[in-house]
């Protein structure tokens, strides 16, 4: 097997249409705090799932789903990590409606 080119990676758009594609279902979500435990690993798994389907055997993916009750306030979040820019990619999207938000991140970083 040849190594990966650097031509062959993950992009942000295949990552962010994979995340639009997971959360467009949660446009139409009320808060329940009893199911948001289970619907933030559903949407994780389907994410991952749909990043690994990809293809891209040397990549490993992370993601993060935060699911939250949606009272006019703002709400802001960060991370800090070391990654070959070359290579590696994330991207996120949101949803926020009237009583939700979702915000979903994903990483794709490349092991050589």
């Amino acid at each position: 097997m040849q190594p990966m080119a650097y031509q062959d990676k993950v992009t942000v758009a295949a990552i962010k249409t994979i995340l639009k594609e997971a959360l467009a279902e949660c446009q139409t979500w009320t808060y329940e705090t009893e199911k948001c435990g289970e619907a933030t690993k559903t949407l994780s798994d389907k994410i991952r799932d749909g990043l690994k389907a990809l293809g891209k055997d040397r990549y490993k993916y992370m993601v993060q789903v935060v699911i939250g009750e949606s009272r006019e306030q703002g709400i802001r979040s960060g991370t800090r990590c070391f990654w070959d820019t070359n290579t590696d990619q994330h991207a996120s999207e949101t949803v926020i409606n009237d009583n939700i938000f979702v915000c979903a991140t994903a990483w794709a970083l490349y092991y050589p």
